[in-house]
């Protein structure tokens, strides 16, 4: 198949193009079907045909160019900045979709830091982007991706509203931001992501990959246990933890920390291959892995819980590239190994996909604007991936049936 997921982008709306068609048409009746009125179905049909189609970024004036011009224009702003409807049932029949389509193997946590040139978009401030490795002006949102090696699609989002966002009533009013937006830290932000994903109903819950460097793991991997979500979590080779086995070194001799650990079990990594999609082609790769039953200090008289320390090589002479802990104690190191490679996935999604989906590209500075944009957005993402894949698997079988 030679179309590139970017040109299936820009063509996936294209009504001689029977697997984005087919696409539109199926997420169209699974989110949508929930709209009391046919006119508010009718503005949500029109602004994901819309972000399938424009060029550039997806703004609502771009949006309305391809639909209808200044009227449409005025009656889409009202559709998502001041209408009444509510987001959050449309995420979770866009999780329920995905999970009869594609089979999600995990949940990924992806933060995504928005660029902002102005200070009156919600939640805007100043803050560190990891990915630039600068410090920016804008606004900062978590993202819950299902993933799998085929396919990534984000179906929830939280934005991020530092201190003068939660305490200053004017902004909050302003910016219309709910009575239960309440202070939090950004990890804290990223696990309310998932624990809000994992009360949708009918919907599987997934190993969660997610980021838990610099942060205080413990609390989060408590609340995640408390609502049953499993979870491997990458971490920082300080992180202090305490041998559980027995016959390993390092048992018995209190917090040590994840490096020092896995440094005294070199003789136990294993090769493990797995498949590497994020270049854009599936190539197999393969690294040195190792884990090591492990728990967490606690507090006396506080129960510990039973972890996996797992830990990659890329260079068998230099120290683990990554380390991660999980409370899924009875998994091979191999699936678990290839479980994490799964944010790649979502990586190369969100760049190749999401970014052109106009998942940063909302311009309006309401809280419920933003919610409503991101929504629509994820589900052009999810029409473009699932188009592309969908095509992709027929022109397989097409070309097997033909030789």
């Amino acid at each position: 198949m030679s179309t590139s997921v970017a040109t299936r982008f820009r063509t996936v709306a294209a009504p001689r193009d029977a697997a984005g068609e087919d696409v539109y048409g199926e997420l169209c009746a699974a989110l949508f079907s929930g709209f009391p009125r046919r006119d508010q179905r009718l503005k949500a049909e029109q602004y994901l045909r819309g972000l399938l189609s424009a060029q550039g970024r997806k703004s609502i004036r771009n949006i309305a160019a391809q639909i209808g011009g200044p009227a449409a224009e005025q009656s889409l702003h009202h559709f998502i900045s001041s209408s009444t409807w509510d987001w959050r049932p449309m995420r979770a029949e866009l999780a329920r979709y995905l999970q009869q389509t594609c089979g999600p193997q995990a949940w990924v946590v992806r933060p995504m830091p928005i660029p902002k040139a102005g200070q009156h978009s919600v939640g805007v401030d100043r803050r560190f982007d990891p990915e630039r490795g600068q410090v920016f002006r804008g606004q900062q949102a978590f993202g819950v991706w299902f993933a799998s090696e085929d396919i990534s699609v984000p179906v929830n989002w939280r934005l991020f509203l530092p201190d003068p966002w939660v305490k200053d009533r004017t902004r909050r009013d302003r910016a219309e931001v709910p009575e239960g937006a309440a202070e939090e830290t950004l990890e804290e932000c990223a696990v309310n992501a998932a624990l809000d994903a994992a009360r949708w109903p009918d919907v599987a819950r997934k190993p969660l990959l997610l980021d838990i460097r610099g942060g205080a793991g413990r609390a989060a991997l408590h609340r995640l246990a408390l609502a049953g979500v499993p979870v491997v979590a990458q971490i920082d080779a300080s992180c202090r933890l305490t041998v559980a086995d027995r016959s390993l070194p390092g048992f018995g001799s209190g917090p040590l920390t994840a490096l020092q650990i896995l440094e005294s079990l070199k003789g136990l990594r294993r090769p493990v291959s797995w498949v590497d999609s994020a270049a854009g082609m599936r190539t197999s790769r393969t690294s040195l892995a190792t884990a090591v039953r492990v728990t967490l200090p606690v507090p006396a008289g506080e129960r510990q819980r039973p972890l996996l320390l797992l830990g990659e090589w890329d260079d068998p002479r230099r120290s683990p590239a990554r380390l991660w802990i999980t409370d899924l104690t009875g998994s091979a190191v191999g699936p678990l190994l290839r479980l994490t490679k799964l944010a790649r996935r979502v990586e190369r999604d969100f760049r190749q996909v999401g970014e052109g989906a106009g998942l940063r590209d909302f311009v309006g500075r309401s809280f419920r604007g933003w919610h409503r944009h991101i929504t629509l957005a994820s589900a052009a993402h999810a029409a473009t991936v699932l188009a592309t894949d969908r095509d992709t698997s027929y022109g397989s079988v097409h070309g097997r049936s033909a030789g």
